[in-house]
């Protein structure tokens, strides 16, 4: 046996003794749908500080940056917003371009030149964001298709100083010397790593109802998967958004806390949750997963009961937006490091409150779809990265399938 019947016996009375004890939620307002008003976001990412080394750390000088965003829903044009978040000093963009292309391209810088367009903010080719500030493009007249590649290139003057960041982005991004927005793929070379600058959403002018965000930590940026193959939990689910016309935007951070700021972990997410979720463009709900990070992180002595507090704000704050709110049952960590019975305890309290409290709108299943049936404490091994805590593809697939698309369909 994994554990002995009477550590689990053990287990479940200290879940079930956590449940009782805690006060019932403030009531809040029913959720009323935000209005997508024409534009829709279709493409995100969660913008955290520069890490100690790296393109993001140093800044760039007299250099383009090529970046591929991969869209969920599609439609007659697009804007791209760029954040200086966490700069130092104002950013300068010099020159963006656009180019539409299906994925074939996936992992190349490469582009059809006839199809690169220019980008304007405020009717100019360049702006200069202030620092902690961001810009919205004008939109640009240019159809792009649902789960197609956006190549989005930015000349950068420079120096820039630390450049605002995603830090994985599980996707190439390149960079050339000069301004080498209206060049094909030739100059460009691979940047170390896997994550993003500058670029934190691409929204569509459509007539798609509206958009989903998907927020949390690692799992739900994607962690353990190819690079460039688009295959996180948030693009598959992606795929069958689409069919109820819907947008996906993924605002997972790796090591993300709930109540604990991580530099490149991003902020904690109840600071950061009116900017990744309430703010996005079109959006409908959200889909929360978070908190393993903070029961990993304070071996286990964090309680579920500020787990619970913290997640019931995020529930008020979504709700007052009049947006739904639906939760992710945290996934089982037992054989990676940090795992201890504290926090065990902790997590599966959580994961029974989401379940049974009806303070969140409704709530997706991840644990009973990844665990392993005849060792519930860990994910099945089909589904392991290798880490015991990260789900592989297959097991990004499963999670995806597991929605209940009805959650959206009003």
């Amino acid at each position: 046996m994994l554990l002995a019947d009477t550590w689990l016996q053990s287990l479940f009375t200290a879940i079930a003794t956590v449940a009782a004890s805690l006060p019932v939620g403030a009531p809040v307002a029913p959720a009323q749908v935000v209005q997508a008003d024409g534009w829709v976001g279709s493409w995100a990412v969660a913008v955290t500080e520069a890490g100690a080394s790296g393109v993001a750390a140093t800044g760039v000088v007299n250099t383009t940056v090529r970046q591929v965003a991969h869209l969920s829903v599609g439609g007659s044009s697009v804007r791209l917003r760029l954040s200086n978040r966490f700069g130092n000093r104002p950013l300068v963009v010099g020159r963006t371009t656009v180019a539409p292309r299906r994925d074939g391209a996936a992992g190349t810088p490469n582009v059809e030149l006839l199809r690169l367009i220019p980008v304007t903010f405020g009717g100019r080719g360049s702006i200069t964001i202030p620092v902690g500030g961001e810009a919205v493009s004008d939109p640009v007249d240019t159809p792009v298709a649902e789960d197609s590649d956006l190549v989005i290139s930015t000349y950068f003057p420079g120096p820039t100083g630390p450049l605002t960041q995603h830090p994985s982005g599980f996707a190439t991004a390149f960079a050339a010397s000069g301004d080498q927005t209206g060049t094909g793929g030739a100059p460009y070379r691979k940047i170390g790593g896997m994550a993003r600058f500058v670029v934190d959403e691409v929204d569509v002018q459509t007539d798609a109802r509206g958009s989903v965000v998907l927020f949390g930590d690692s799992i739900t940026d994607g962690a353990s998967t190819p690079i460039d193959a688009n295959l996180r939990y948030p693009d598959q689910l992606a795929d069958l958004l689409t069919l109820q016309r819907l947008g996906a935007l993924n605002t997972g951070i790796g090591g993300n806390k709930l109540l604990g700021n991580g530099g490149t972990g991003g902020e904690a997410a109840v600071g950061r949750f009116e900017r990744d979720v309430i703010r996005r463009t079109g959006v409908r709900s959200v889909v929360i997963l978070e908190g393993i990070n903070d029961i990993r992180s304070s071996r286990g002595s964090i309680s579920a009961t500020q787990l619970i507090n913290a997640h019931r704000q995020l529930i008020a704050r979504a709700h007052q937006a009049g947006l739904k709110a639906y939760g992710a049952t945290l996934t089982p960590y037992w054989g990676s490091p940090l795992y201890t019975v504290g926090g065990e305890v902790a997590r599966q309290a959580l994961n029974h409150w989401i379940r049974t409290s009806g303070e969140y709108d409704g709530f997706v299943d991840f644990e009973q779809v990844i665990r392993d049936p005849h060792q519930p404490l860990r994910i099945l091994p089909s589904y392991d990265s290798g880490d015991h805590l990260h789900p592989n593809a297959r097991g990004f697939t499963a999670i995806a399938k597991a929605f209940d698309l009805q959650l959206f369909a009003d």
